[in-house]
């Protein structure tokens, strides 16, 4: 395994190592094999932090939090600022260090298994360029603060093989967070349009409207919701409403006509007939239906 740093830890900083026996349950573990940590850590306000590896034989994910760092990997020589994330592969040499003047707060995991790669591509990741630049969001930290939650659970395996999966959360939200925020620099912010669905599923919108919020025409606009999210955006709307009608059909007495009208929808029984195309059953029906 590729050696942490021996940067001396301040009060508020963590490095933990898992040991021998643990990191021999995970790579036999069938439910963690494929990707489990090695070592993580936290590093605040690092300054004299440096590393420099020519071999490296496991792969690391580092958050910048805040402050400034300096990265030669691959193609990439330049700075590391606060919401970039770096995942160094297997075998990449690099160095890193922090910045002397602002020196960087960083999160960091080291890690291996048989689909680490496949994670890296599915971030938008290579070997020639290992960083994303200003992805983080507060849910990259939360889901960090829980993954070094591990160096308080006693080696309790259990522990490690959640802990694992808590890694491949994260390396699985960087893709999302990346194509996020290629989207907000096209113009294209699909937070705004999920939160304005949201805010307005009383009302019946158009493909003309939701398309202003971007200031798009309506076939580009659902031309990149649909590539975004898989669906078309009028069709996520109706979804949004159907998920709406269930919790109130799960949790009210409202009838299935108070509902309707709750949704925007005038006629009960059209309601009714885009309820059981989404979800295969009448509302009367999901009501009384043995799953609640």
């Amino acid at each position: 395994m590729s050696e942490p740093s021996s940067w001396p830890l301040p009060e508020k900083g963590l490095r933990f190592l898992t040991p021998r026996f643990i990191l021999d349950h995970l790579s036999e573990n069938v439910l963690t094999r494929e990707c489990y940590p090695t070592a993580m850590g936290y590093y605040p306000a690092a300054a004299g932090h440096h590393m420099i590896r020519d071999h490296h034989d496991d792969y690391l994910l580092l958050f910048c939090e805040t402050g400034i760092g300096e990265l030669e990997a691959g193609n990439f020589c330049g700075s590391v600022e606060n919401g970039d994330v770096v995942v160094l592969p297997r075998g990449l040499p690099h160095r890193y260090r922090a910045d002397d003047a602002n020196p960087w707060t960083i999160f960091w995991c080291h890690f291996r298994g048989g689909l680490a790669d496949a994670f890296l591509a599915h971030a938008g990741l290579t070997r020639s360029m290992p960083l994303l630049k200003g992805v983080a969001e507060p849910a990259l930290k939360s889901s960090f603060k829980s993954l070094l939650s591990i160096a308080r659970t006693g080696y309790g395996k259990a522990a490690f093989v959640h802990s694992a999966n808590q890694l491949r959360q994260i390396l699985t939200l960087l893709a999302r967070l990346q194509k996020k925020r290629a989207q907000r620099q096209k113009g294209f912010d699909y937070e705004v349009i999920r939160n304005y669905m949201r805010d307005n599923l009383d009302q019946m919108l158009s493909l003309e409207e939701l398309a202003a919020l971007c200031n798009l025409s309506k076939y580009h606009f659902a031309h990149k919701y649909k590539e975004l999210t898989g669906y078309a955006p009028l069709q996520h709307f109706i979804h949004m409403k159907v998920e709406r009608a269930c919790f109130l059909i799960d949790s009210t007495r409202f009838s299935v006509a108070q509902i309707s009208f709750q949704l925007g929808y005038d006629d009960p029984l059209y309601f009714s007939r885009v309820f059981k195309r989404v979800t295969g059953l009448s509302p009367s029906k999901y009501r009384n239906s043995m799953h609640r």
